[in-house]
């Protein structure tokens, strides 16, 4: 007998709605779209403002103008040296002797070798002179090494040559003949460096003579042969003198009304004022001029100065330049604030307009800035008062149509999580930061939270989201 087959029913099967799965997948869909939102919103970065100061020093590089006058060989022959370099000798005074076989240049060989060339003196000099180089050192001004050496071949020179003539009358009585001693024609300040801008003066600037990478300066030695008509020594007559740079456009900005400007000279560790015009040169562009009456000799041997101009630090609060911005603002006569009925609120009667009639609505009004005419007040739509309306001045009949607008410089202050626009007085700024007065009405305070990039913010009263 045959297996009687089993029939198969399928049931249909209903979807059942989870409800723990329904309310992970709702949170699910919202982390999601949190997290999205968090991704992409501009955030805004916050800076605390602190007080602080600005110096805007500038460095230049100057070419120093003196009252210079330069001898020359009358003949040829093996020179020597009886003045040390940077001091001052009277009219007459012998300056250096003229030796035609070189016998006396070999007696004073001779006798330097028996007698130590330089005293503790002499070093001491040495060594402040590399101490000052080395404080003053900079990369960006490398020549400075080379007017460094120029300067201690000089001393050395001078040290080891003088210190060998002190018994120079009983030398030169060994000689026999050929030795011509010269004598200094006017009284001034002795140099043995020559340039060829000896001559220079401030009719004659232009760019050119800043262009040092042809500059040279030669030193005559004691014991050199030295060809007739050749220059052998300079004498600077007067104490006063100048140093010549070239002005940026900013510059002549940032000087225009100073006559006096504080310099200080690094390498010498000096400060001192010097009296400041503006000259222009013979190719049309602007140089400043310094005029001093001292310190002419710690200089006597450079040509080129590096110096740096001290200009005033200006005290208040710091903040950074991309913090500030500019925003318009409704101008109100300041006799037509008032405040309300029962309240110590400011603001102004706008007049308006119904069935009934005319009458004046007190609207309370934020003020971002005062001067002696005008108050400054919000332009954004959702304000109150807008262009056209009328105000009426209080106790009177006089009307004010609220139209003319003007910019104020500010940040947005984000102290109570949304942007308020505070209204600043830049004192001084450099390429990073502002100084602004502080203690103003409607400005900053110490602390307070600002958006360190006004970009980020759209408009005042935006949340801010940090």
């Amino acid at each position: 007998m045959a297996k009687k087959k089993k029939k198969i029913i399928r049931y249909p099967r209903f979807f059942r709605i989870n409800i723990g799965m329904l309310i992970f997948a709702m949170i699910f869909v919202y982390m999601a779209f949190y997290i999205y939102q968090y991704v992409t919103r501009q955030k805004v970065q916050p800076y605390e403002v602190t007080e602080g100061s600005i110096v805007n020093d500038k460095n230049f590089t100057g070419i120093a103008l003196r009252q210079e006058t330069t001898e020359y060989a009358a003949q040829s022959g093996y020179i020597n040296y009886y003045i040390r370099e940077g001091r001052r000798a009277a009219s007459g005074s012998t300056i250096y002797s003229m030796d035609e076989t070189g016998e006396f240049s070999r007696i004073l060989e001779e006798n330097a070798q028996s007698q130590r060339l330089l005293t503790d003196e002499d070093l001491l000099s040495v060594k402040k002179e590399l101490s000052a180089f080395s404080t003053g050192y900079s990369d960006e001004d490398f020549s400075q090494v080379y007017d460094t050496k120029y300067s201690l071949d000089s001393m050395v020179m001078e040290y080891a040559n003088f210190n060998s003539l002190s018994n120079q009358e009983q030398l030169a009585s060994q000689m026999n003949s050929g030795l011509v001693q010269v004598s200094t024609p006017v009284s001034g300040v002795i140099s043995y460096s020559v340039d060829g801008f000896e001559d220079l003066d401030e009719t004659q600037i232009s760019e050119t003579v800043f262009d040092r990478s042809q500059y040279s300066r030669a030193i005559t030695r004691a014991g050199d042969l030295v060809e007739q008509g050749a220059p052998v020594y300079k004498v600077i007559t007067d104490d006063n003198w100048s140093l010549i740079f070239p002005l940026s456009e900013q510059d002549v900005t940032d000087f225009a009304d100073e006559t006096s400007l504080k310099v200080q000279f690094t390498s010498h560790s000096l400060t001192t004022d010097g009296a400041f015009s503006i000259i222009t040169g013979t190719d049309g562009k602007p140089y400043g001029k310094l005029d001093f009456t001292k310190y002419m000799v710690q200089f006597i041997s450079d040509r080129y100065i590096s110096f740096r101009v001290m200009m005033q630090v200006a005290e208040g609060l710091k903040i950074p330049v991309s913090s500030v911005t500019e925003k318009n603002f409704y101008l109100v006569p300041v006799d037509y604030l008032t405040t309300g009925g029962d309240s110590d609120q400011e603001g102004f009667n706008k007049e308006v307009y119904s069935e009934a009639g005319t009458s004046a609505v007190f609207v309370p009004t934020t003020i971002y800035y005062m001067t002696e005419e005008y108050y400054y007040i919000d332009t954004g739509d959702d304000q109150e008062i807008h262009a056209g309306d009328y105000l009426v001045k209080p106790a009177s009949s006089d009307r004010y149509q609220v139209g003319p607008t003007a910019s104020l410089q500010g940040v947005y202050n984000i102290n109570r999580g949304y942007s308020v626009f505070k209204q600043i007085e830049i004192l001084a700024q450099n390429d990073e930061f502002y100084t602004v007065q502080k203690g103003t009405s409607y400005g900053l305070n110490v602390y307070d939270h600002i958006v360190l990039n006004a970009s980020s913010v759209e408009r005042e009263g935006e949340l801010i989201y940090q």
